[in-house]
């Protein structure tokens, strides 16, 4: 791993990030890069007096060095290894693995200091995606790394990145299988279970990062009238059919959503009347519904916003769709809303909730405010790893 690491000297005065342990080395904070480097090569970054910073994977693009270990210009042979059973033994103190709960976030990129990289647990499988060109090189070093854990169990290893490395690196990935092969696609989540749909489905199959959330959303569900927008698998609702709702509806724009939702429904609660699902467009179903039918209400939208100049239009997105959900629901009911846009804070996100809340005229007040959980770890020296933002309202 270690052999002919070229070095990359930074601008002076550039290296202040690297000292505050940030993984992100930036093309403008380059002085002098070595001839004959290629992306995902691993490289030595140095300060202007040539004062090792770290050691990392090279790419092109705005970002040109994610830092994998600081000071050293080496990585040791073990290294995925090392860092792999770190975040296992994480996810063993937090409880994660119980016989009622076999899927989680197993590496989360920066949070788990392997900067590109994304690895969630469903059972004996694990799915992988590569944000990097590093670590789409590394991906069977990283496969084989993952079968050998202590305890872990993990027969099969799915590697899904070709929609999410960089298109100017031109590696030309293939989603498929690295270790083992298709053994079924049932997890298991606090008790419940789920089709995880790992080949074609959205991110890894399944969001992972909504577990507590959806936890919290069982104990407001008995007895109410239970919307669920956005449901991609029907998580929210699943959750909210065990905590007793009275009717559940999930909308989704998606024809293949829908049945995926319908499927893991049928998988929980079989032959359960309680629960219709609608292949439809959110913001068209919001305008045409009733008013004061729901009284629970999710709004889990895609991210409005995917990088810094959408941050305007964003805004606007979730305070139209907070609006309308305001001037629908029943007086007393509850509201959960989320922003999993990486570019609006959580300042942001608040301001344009409550930003809706006036134009509908409604009195709001705050039960709780969420986050992603502790399987999606944050670096205190890389705050942008915080993209999941939610609140849960209470609606006079």
């Amino acid at each position: 791993m270690n052999k002919e690491i070229k070095k990359i000297y930074l601008k002076p005065g550039k290296e202040e990030s690297a000292l505050r342990r940030h993984p992100w080395i930036f093309s403008g904070a380059i002085a002098t890069e070595p001839e004959g480097i290629n992306e995902g090569d691993l490289v030595s970054v140095s300060d202007s007096k040539g004062r090792t910073l770290g050691v990392g994977h090279y790419q092109i693009g705005s970002i040109k060095v994610r830092i994998l270990e600081f000071g050293t210009d080496t990585l040791p042979e073990d290294f995925f290894y090392q860092r792999l059973l770190s975040a296992w033994n994480l996810r063993e103190a937090l409880g994660l693995l119980r016989p009622d709960n076999d899927c989680f976030r197993l590496v989360h990129g920066e949070g788990d200091f392997l900067p590109g990289l994304i690895v969630d647990i469903y059972g004996d499988t694990a799915v992988m995606q590569a944000h990097s060109p590093g670590m789409h090189h590394s991906r069977r070093k990283i496969a084989e790394a993952l079968t050998l854990l202590p305890d872990a169990r993990i027969r099969n290893v799915y590697y899904k990145s070709e929609t999410t490395l960089p298109y100017m690196a031109h590696l030309e990935p293939e989603n498929g299988y690295l270790i083992g092969s298709y053994q079924g696609n049932v997890a298991t989540e606090n008790g419940l279970q789920f089709n995880i749909d790992w080949l074609k489905g959205q991110k890894t199959g399944f969001f992972v990062d909504q577990r507590e959330n959806r936890a919290l959303l069982e104990k407001f569900a008995n007895g109410r009238t239970v919307l669920n927008m956005f449901c991609y698998t029907g998580g929210f609702s699943v959750y909210a059919m065990r905590g007793g709702a009275l009717s559940v509806e999930s909308v989704d724009s998606s024809a293949k959503a829908a049945a995926l939702t319908d499927a893991n429904i049928a998988l929980n609660f079989p032959s359960d009347k309680r629960h219709t699902t609608h292949a439809e467009d959110a913001f068209k179903f919001l305008a045409d519904m009733p008013s004061d039918h729901y009284d629970l209400i999710i709004l889990d939208p895609p991210a409005f916003a995917k990088h810094r100049g959408a941050i305007k239009n964003g805004l606007v997105g979730y305070r139209k769709l907070n609006a309308k959900a305001f001037e629908k629901i029943k007086a007393g009911g509850i509201l959960f809303t989320f922003s999993c846009s990486q570019a609006i804070t959580r300042d942001m996100f608040r301001m344009a909730v409550f930003t809706a809340a006036a134009k509908a005229g409604r009195k709001v007040r705050i039960l709780h405010q969420l986050s992603q959980p502790a399987d999606h770890p944050i670096d205190f020296s890389h705050p942008e790893g915080e993209y999941l933002k939610g609140l849960v309202l209470e609606v006079e």
